[in-house]
């Protein structure tokens, strides 16, 4: 028997994100200073996006990017019910009303007809925009949704927080990597340590547009700038322009970024080889994640549905194999449903979780490992 815990995620932390991190803390700066910015630069440039704006976790980023784009009181968005809370909570968090979509019961991922549905059965005006999600690292197709979305006058935040590194190919036979701006006008990821790039907590928020940039950089420090300072007045001089947060990231975190996001590509190719082990023994045997054609898939989870789902999770458990369910649908946590969304027609999402159970995923999963998770299952399954 296994006596090793196999978690169902974990960071990778090297020498060099040590040592960047310790160089930091004998810097002069630990926060505001110039890591941050060289964090951003340099995210930007990966996911292939004009600008990015580091704040202290994806939630925050979710909520600066519906207030950047004036979402209100009495506003409505769509999302997917399988996510994390945060997809959805960023829409109250403006006083504005949740939507939800079933998803695809093969990808997993927020479905377009359901969207097209939604829509159609309200007249135009009726919602102000759409949050899919990249769920487990798999791109959703933003060309398809951007296309729905430009129909309807709507805007498109893509919460990328599962699939820095993923992406999908275009009509134009582009690659077009989660988060680029392209066809959302934000994206947003996250740096928790169980996710591709840990800073032990830590977001960021991409785009292509300067406008969206510029109210991202004032909402996130107070409201505050010090753009409009005039000759006469000393350099403490500012003004606080708008009713904003404090929602920075620190020259600490950004420096472990820094060195995490250089190792992003290297870390995303073994996740995918983990994935293709998982799928060679569970082929034919246990259902999984479908992986359409020319798409990336990121890889930050890899599920399997299973009939006797918690019976597995105790067996798995037992023998040291700590997994996890992503996630419980959004619309029955009681905070949803007392609030009525309850009678939601989402069956492909509600029969999607009593099934789903995320095996372990990361980069420094160790083949004899996988083998044993593998065999585990297997064995209970009695295939």
């Amino acid at each position: 028997m296994n006596t090793k815990i196999i978690p169902y995620g974990r960071q990778s932390i090297e020498k060099d994100d040590i040592d960047a991190v310790i160089n930091t803390l004998k810097s002069d700066f630990l926060t505001q200073g110039p890591k941050v910015l060289e964090f951003e630069k340099k995210f930007a440039d990966y996911i292939g996006a004009k600008y990015a704006v580091a704040v202290n976790n994806a939630t925050s980023g979710l909520h600066l990017s519906v207030l950047s784009l004036g979402l209100s009181k009495g506003d409505r968005v769509i999302t997917t019910p399988i996510t994390f809370a945060a997809s959805a909570n960023c829409i109250r968090y403006a006083g504005a009303e949740v939507w939800f979509a079933d998803i695809n019961p093969n990808t997993y991922l927020l479905s377009l007809e359901s969207v097209r549905s939604l829509l159609e059965s309200k007249p135009k005006g009726f919602f102000k925009g759409i949050i899919p999600v990249d769920f487990a690292g798999l791109p959703i197709n933003l060309e398809d949704f951007r296309s729905l979305a430009n129909e309807h006058n709507l805007w498109l935040i893509e919460d990328a927080c599962h699939a820095p590194g993923g992406y999908f190919t275009d009509t134009k036979a582009v690659n077009q990597r989660c988060g680029n701006g392209n066809y959302a006008d934000l994206g947003v990821f996250s740096f928790h340590p169980v996710k591709h790039i840990a800073c032990g907590e830590g977001g960021m928020v991409t785009t292509n547009s300067e406008v969206l940039y510029n109210k991202l950089l004032l909402l996130r420090t107070h409201g505050i700038t010090k753009e409009n300072m005039q000759e006469n007045q000393g350099a403490w001089f500012y003004e606080m322009q708008a009713l904003g947060f404090n929602y920075r990231l620190t020259d600490i975190q950004s420096a472990l970024g820094i060195t995490q996001l250089a190792k992003n590509d290297k870390g995303v190719e073994k996740r995918n080889k983990i994935a293709k082990m998982y799928k060679q023994a569970f082929q034919g045997k246990v259902k999984f994640q479908e992986l359409p054609k020319k798409f990336y898939n990121a890889h930050h989870l890899f599920v399997i549905e299973v009939e006797n789902r918690k019976g597995l999770y105790e067996f798995l458990k037992e023998h040291h194999i700590f997994t996890q369910i992503h996630y419980i649908p959004v619309h029955t946590l009681p905070y949803y449903k007392e609030i009525g969304y309850e009678t939601a027609d989402l069956s492909n999402a509600e029969n999607y979780y009593s099934k789903c159970i995320s095996l372990p995923m990361y980069p420094t999963l160790k083949h004899k490992e996988q083998k044993f998770v593998i065999d585990k299952v297997l064995e209970y399954i009695n295939v």
